[in-house]
């Protein structure tokens, strides 16, 4: 009995959700449109070009002591 309730409880909840959600944010229920760079295809794809095209660069590998704090470099047995 008590499980029934529990999985009812959640069910609901969530179609609630779901369904307040959708009215809110698809349906724009308290107005607005949606920006330009969310819904224009050539925005994202020249955004995307972007951030592919700036170098990766990456410090070394470091290592945290949780208790101090403090950080460590990890470095390879070569050096």
């Amino acid at each position: 009995m008590t499980a029934a309730k529990i999985i009812g409880a959640v069910v609901g909840t969530t179609v609630l959700a779901f369904g307040l959600d959708h009215v809110i944010s698809d349906r724009k229920l308290f107005g607005g449109t949606t920006p330009s760079t969310v819904s224009n295809q050539a925005w994202w794809q020249e955004t995307d070009k972007k951030f592919q095209s700036w170098p990766r660069v990456a410090g070394p590998p470091v290592v945290m002591n949780p208790i101090s704090r403090q950080n460590f470099i990890v470095k390879s047995r070569d050096e």
